[in-house]
């Protein structure tokens, strides 16, 4: 059985647009994990002033740096493992909110005393 060249075409053209589809939906994937992280890496740090606070610093760094939050609250409790000495411990999980500034809170999270994560959010 012989193939028409516009049989052929036809192929080509619809194999050459589904590799540009799939490949343009790897790119708008790639680009959108790439924002994700972008805006992760963001919200670590949290000016305070002309000081910046970062994930893994303690609370009374974070208090010395941007001063008293407007609320602060234990929201409970965590239990954690320590390798080294084969124990367990209970930490405390707490939110700070600071705020507003130009309509933004920052919700910072500690555990342990330490800050694990600042979060932005446009206020009502």
């Amino acid at each position: 059985m012989v193939k028409s060249s516009a049989h052929c075409t036809w192929i080509a053209n619809n194999s050459l647009a589904f590799f540009r589809s799939k490949a343009l939906v790897s790119l708008t994937l790639a680009v959108v994990a790439g924002s994700a992280v972008l805006n992760v890496q963001a919200a670590s740090t949290l000016r305070c002033g002309s000081q910046l606070v970062s994930a893994g610093d303690r609370a009374f760094e974070v208090q010395q740096k941007c001063g008293e939050p407007v609320s602060q609250q234990v929201l409970g409790s965590k239990e954690t493992f320590n390798n080294n000495y084969r124990r367990s411990e209970s930490v405390n999980i707490e939110e700070w909110i600071y705020g507003p500034n130009n309509g933004m809170y920052q919700y910072l999270r500690f555990e342990g005393g330490r800050l694990i994560s600042i979060e932005s959010k446009r206020g009502n």
